[in-house]
């Protein structure tokens, strides 16, 4: 009978795998979610993105990615641009629709020293003008960032944590006098927008002091140079892709020593730096590592994920000139859809190339994963279950059992809500077109995703299957599988 089952799951999931996925093997691995508890939380719009300000001329590499992209020169009244934002965005962009974040220039008024270092007072006439303009017109501001770039050692100029720190108290006052009398929300205070180095960051918690500094961002570039001819290698390698890991965990942790008050943020990440890499951050592999940024972060108490850029470089979200959305716009659509606040944590017995992430499911109960195989040799038939050891109820007498009880024993998972009939779960998989890694054009379940003839964002409709089919993830794909029954207390 064991083995009777074996081959019916083995089976259901060669009916899932399109031939041009075929896999040289398929493998089996198991899933536990520890659904009695969060092990993080990030804010309800965790998917966030940027909007530049580069000038058309900008190149790197003997490529000019930028064109009329940036918010300097971008036609911000274009349709699909702004059917893009309402598909899901928080984003810095300044448009009615969406959470606005600005950033203020933390170098206005100072002198360079020597070296990349800059000194003197920072004059904040400009900003206190600025910020007084937006009040006086009622536009509602979600955070003033302090800065780009300056932190540590800096990236063209650095400043001192210690004027750092002097500087967000000034900020601070000017924030909170703005809005005294406004009926507008006093917008977050966000600082330094850097590379994070423990000692600067630190040191800036220590000077700016208790509540002055709302959010703590950070940048991630760990892909490297836009021009990297080991763009692709590394991100299907998975112990590269784990690196980074330390740095969110870094991050956090420093903000829970020094700034309890304060929350992490990556306020912006595009892989790969210099306008990202041509034919790899516009295309269907990017997203290998973009879900995975997602993913890793949250579990490290990142509140907010800002890619970089809305539109704009190679790595934009949108196309230059088109605003047709890239495959990471479609990755993170999806993210922000069915991901939710609630971080659970979630083991696995699969190789490293299987990437699991659970979270709580978003605006429902039960819980989403999201599954990204980097393997090119093995597709996975993936058992879940919630790690609780789930007696059924006994009776002094027999008793005859439903159906839902005979799927409580293999599916651990089903809890005490679901109810007796034919259970679902829905599932989003995410493939290349033509099997190309580096396709421009992202596959949803076999159909592929493109603006409809009227220029809106397609439907991303999710295939339905029984709670009692075989979870399969094909080679080189990406897959988001809610389970609406899943019996997690940790996100009733």
């Amino acid at each position: 009978m064991g083995f009777k089952v074996c081959i019916f799951l083995l089976l259901g999931c060669l009916l899932q795998v399109p031939e041009r996925t075929m896999a040289r093997d398929m493998k089996r691995a198991s899933i536990v979610i520890q659904g009695a508890g969060r092990i993080a939380e990030t804010d309800e719009n965790f998917v966030c993105a940027t909007l530049d300000w580069w000038p058309h001329d900008k190149c790197n590499y003997d490529n000019c990615p930028w064109g009329y992209s940036s918010v300097i020169n971008m036609d911000l009244s274009r349709p699909l641009l702004t059917k893009a934002i309402q598909g899901r965005y928080k984003a810095f962009v300044p448009l009615p629709i969406a959470i606005v974040t600005f950033g203020l220039n933390a170098l206005h008024g100072r002198h360079k020293l020597r070296g990349k270092a800059w000194g003197g007072a920072w004059n904040h006439v400009n900003t206190q003008d600025f910020i007084n303009y937006t009040v006086s017109n009622g536009y509602v501001i979600d955070s003033w960032e302090f800065g780009n770039e300056l932190s540590g050692t800096g990236v063209g100029a650095s400043v001192s944590a210690e004027l750092y720190g002097k500087d967000v108290i000034v900020l601070r006052d000017i924030i909170d006098k703005m809005y005294k009398d406004s009926k507008l929300t006093k917008p977050l205070l966000v600082a330094p927008g850097g590379f994070y180095e423990q000692q600067w960051y630190t040191k800036l918690l220590e000077i700016s002091g208790p509540d002055v500094v709302d959010v703590v961002t950070h940048h991630i570039y760990n892909l490297g140079s836009g021009n990297d001819p080991q763009l692709v290698k590394k991100i299907l390698d998975p112990s590269y892709l784990s690196r980074v890991a330390e740095t969110f965990k870094n991050v956090n942790k420093t903000i829970q020593e020094h700034g309890p008050w304060a929350s992490p943020w990556v306020g912006e990440s595009g892989g790969a730096y210099n306008s990202g890499g041509r034919r790899v951050s516009d295309t269907f592999i990017d997203s290998f590592w973009y879900l995975d940024q997602l993913g890793m972060s949250s579990k490290h108490n990142t509140k907010v994920y800002c890619r970089q850029t809305l539109v704009g470089g190679f790595y934009g979200l949108l196309e230059k000139g088109t605003f047709v959305p890239n495959p990471d716009y479609y990755s993170a659509l999806l993210w922000h859809r069915l991901m939710g606040k609630g971080v659970l944590a979630v083991q696995t017995d699969g190789p490293p190339q299987l990437r699991v992430y659970a979270h709580c499911s978003k605006g429902r109960e039960g819980v989403t994963l999201l599954l990204i195989n980097l393997s090119n040799q093995s597709d996975f038939t993936v058992s879940v279950s919630n790690g609780v050891n789930m007696a059924l109820n006994v009776e002094s007498k027999p008793k005859k059992k439903s159906l839902l009880d005979t799927l409580k024993k293999p599916f651990s998972w089903i809890g005490n809500k679901a109810s007796d009939g034919y259970l679902n779960r829905e599932e989003y998989h995410l493939t290349p077109e033509n099997g190309e890694l580096r396709s421009k054009t992202m596959v949803l379940n076999g159909k592929p995703l493109k603006p409809t003839e009227t220029g809106d964002i397609p439907n991303l409709e999710p295939v339905i299957r029984g709670v009692n089919s075989p979870v399969c993830v094909s080679s080189l794909s990406m897959s988001f599988i809610v389970l609406p029954s899943f019996d997690a207390s940790a996100c009733s």
